[in-house]
C-alpha cells in the first residue's frame, strides 16, 4: 500500500506516521492552542524535532460548545503559518531515517475557500472533518494533487452529534466509505492519494469508540491508510474518569499502541515525543 502526496510517496507497512497537532486557535478542548504566530511556529518546531511526520494545522476548535467562525477568520489564522512553514523545519534535523522529513503539511479545515486558499500554499493533505456531504473538496484537493483525508461523522461540522445512535457501527463505516471512497474518486483524487480515518468521539458514543477500536483491522479491506484521531480523547476520560484532557497522554499512548496492533497507520497526537518514542519501541517488534 502506498500514500501520494504532492509529488511525495509513503509506502507501508512501516512503522506508523504521527501527526502532530497545532491549534491556532484560542478554544482548544485541550488548551494548547494559540493565536500568535511566533508560539504556533515553536510548537510546530517542537513536534518536528521530536519526530513528528505530519503537522495539521487548523484554525477553529471542533468543539461544538463554541461559535463557528467566519471564513475569513479561519484564513486569517491559518494562512501566515503555512507561508511560513519552512521556518519549522531551519536547524532541525530528523530523530532517524524513518522519519518523514520534511514533514508533510495538513490543512485542517471543511471550508472550501480555506482549503483553496490553503493548498495554494503548499499543502500536502487536506484534513476534512465535514464528512464529504459534496465533492467540492475532493476537488479541490484533486486540482492542487493534495491527499485526502476522509473522516467519519453523522452531520456537518461545529452541530452536536451526541445522540447519534447506530444500529452497527462498522457497518455504519463500511457503507460511509464504499461511498465516499467512489464520490472522491469520481472528482479527481487517486485511490493512492486517500486517507480514512473512522472518526473517534465523533457523533460516537462510548461504546461505538470502544468497538472501532476492537474491530479496527475491519478497515484494511479498503487497502487505505487509517489515521485515528484518539490523542486525549474523551472516550479516555471516560474509561479513566479523568475530566482533564491533558492527563489522558498514559490512556493516549494505550489506544496508539492498541491502534497501531491493529492496523492504524497515522496517530493524530498533541503529544507527539511519548508516541513517537512509544512506536519506535513497539514497531521493530511488530513490523519486522
Amino acid at each position: 500500500m502506498i500514500l501520494k502526496m504532492r509529488g511525495r510517496t509513503v509506502a507501508f507497512p512501516r512503522r506508523p506516521l504521527v501527526m502532530g497537532i497545532i491549534n491556532i486557535n484560542d478554544d482548544s478542548f485541550c488548551g494548547d492552542g494559540s493565536l500568535e504566530i511566533e508560539e504556533v511556529i515553536e510548537t510546530a518546531r517542537r513536534q518536528i524535532a521530536a519526530g513528528a511526520d505530519i503537522i495539521d494545522a487548523g484554525g477553529e476548535s471542533a468543539r461544538t460548545n463554541r461559535p463557528e467562525i467566519t471564513e475569513e477568520k479561519e484564513s486569517e489564522r491559518i494562512l501566515p503559518f503555512l507561508a511560513r512553514f519552512q521556518e519549522c523545519c531551519e536547524g532541525i534535523g530528523p530523530v532517524d531515517d524513518v522519519q518523514l522529513f520534511p514533514p508533510l503539511l495538513s490543512i485542517n479545515t471543511w471550508r472550501a475557500g480555506v482549503a483553496e486558499r490553503a493548498l495554494h500554499l503548499g499543502g500536502d493533505l487536506l484534513n476534512d472533518m465535514s464528512a464529504l456531504p459534496t465533492d467540492e473538496n475532493a476537488r479541490i484537493a484533486a486540482d492542487h494533487g493534495a491527499g485526502l483525508l476522509i473522516m467519519h461523522s453523522a452531520g456537518l461540522p461545529k452541530q452536536r452529534q451526541t445522540d447519534v445512535q447506530y444500529a452497527d457501527v462498522m457497518r455504519t463505516l463500511d457503507e460511509f466509505f464504499e461511498e465516499k471512497l467512489h464520490l472522491a474518486t469520481r472528482a479527481g483524487v487517486s485511490c493512492e492519494s486517500i486517507i480514512l480515518d473512522p472518526g473517534i468521539d465523533f457523533a460516537k458514543q462510548r461504546n461505538d469508540n470502544l468497538r472501532i477500536y476492537r474491530e479496527l483491522d475491519k478497515l484494511r479491506k479498503f487497502e487505505r491508510p487509517v489515521l485515528l484521531p484518539i490523542s486525549r480523547k474523551t472516550v479516555i476520560g471516560e474509561v479513566l474518569g479523568i475530566t482533564e484532557p491533558t492527563a489522558r497522554d498514559a490512556g493516549t499512548i494505550a489506544c496508539v499502541v492498541a491502534g497501531a496492533l491493529r492496523g492504524a497507520s497515522i496517530f493524530r497526537v498533541h503529544n507527539v515525543r511519548a508516541v513517537v518514542q512509544a512506536l519506535r519501541v513497539i514497531y521493530p517488534m511488530v513490523g519486522g
